[in-house]
């Protein structure tokens, strides 16, 4: 996306905050840009190419940020017609640029899991069928998926297949969840903030640590431990074999759209989990 005066990530700031200039960072996707008023505040601005997550996100800052009190930034502005936010910047750096088994990294999984309780207390409702019902179509759509393009085994499929079974029959409590809470969204420095927001939605509770338990936490066991206590309680048995059914999405998806982009690491990782599962 250009960063010419055009851009309307740019004309959306100013029309906002007033003047702006460009904050060259290179470490930034391209759908991002820094930038930073007469009064030296800082800002992300951010333009989605899909219509859907932009509205998702949208709604997500609008309606349930307030859940997450100081732990996310502000929404300052946005465009319908662009598809584009204005945000806050929030100090700090990147939760995944921490030092691995640093105190600062354990204090990262600590105050994650503190900022997670408010979203989920504030937002919760007693467990039905129906999420677990939605979440087995979900499974089944993305072997369907797999399938098209010969990625699974047959003793892979039935094994996913037999996971969506279960998960239709289980009853499970939901939450407004984030859907992709891990240190990549997380911002670390004197405080923690957690950002993108674009999957955020009412969904399975427990669905809502499905990345960490199964991108971070194997290797790492402690931070799970660290997570939970800011959490303010851990998982039961029975929530931890939920969690452990997700890894089943998680497999899948990463498998997909690992080959659909021709991502190696990503379709690796898919393969890993499911063979966790197995």
């Amino acid at each position: 996306m250009s960063t010419a005066h055009a851009d309307p990530r740019i004309q959306l700031a100013r029309h906002t905050v007033g003047a702006v200039s460009i904050v060259a960072d290179p470490t930034l996707p391209p759908h991002l840009l820094q930038l930073i008023d007469t009064r030296g505040i800082t800002y992300f601005a951010k333009q989605h190419r899909s219509q859907a997550r932009y509205v998702q996100e949208t709604h997500a800052y609008l309606t349930w940020r307030r859940h997450l009190q100081d732990h996310a930034p502000e929404l300052v502005g946005h465009q319908d017609s662009t598809h584009t936010l204005l945000l806050t910047a929030v100090p700090g750096r990147s939760g995944d640029a921490l030092l691995p088994g640093s105190d600062e990294e354990e204090r990262a999984h600590h105050d994650a899991g503190a900022a997670l309780r408010g979203l989920h207390r504030a937002t919760n409702r007693r467990g039905t069928g129906d999420m677990g019902a939605a979440l087995a179509d979900r499974l089944r759509s993305w072997v369907a998926r797999a399938d098209s393009t010969d990625l699974l085994s047959g003793t892979q499929r039935s094994l996913l297949l037999q996971t969506a079974d279960e998960l239709a029959g289980t009853s499970m409590d939901s939450a407004i969840s984030h859907l992709d809470y891990q240190p990549r969204n997380w911002r670390v420095g004197d405080g923690f903030w957690a950002f993108d927001f674009e999957h955020m939605r009412r969904d399975a509770r427990i669905r809502d640590f499905a990345r960490l338990e199964f991108r971070h936490w194997q290797a790492a066991p402690r931070l799970r431990e660290v997570f939970f206590i800011g959490y303010g309680s851990h998982l039961t048995d029975t929530e931890q074999r939920l969690l452990e059914r997700f890894g089943a999405i998680e497999a899948v998806t990463a498998i997909v759209r690992g080959h659909e982009q021709g991502d190696a690491v990503l379709s690796a990782h898919g393969r890993t989990v499911l063979s966790r599962l197995s």
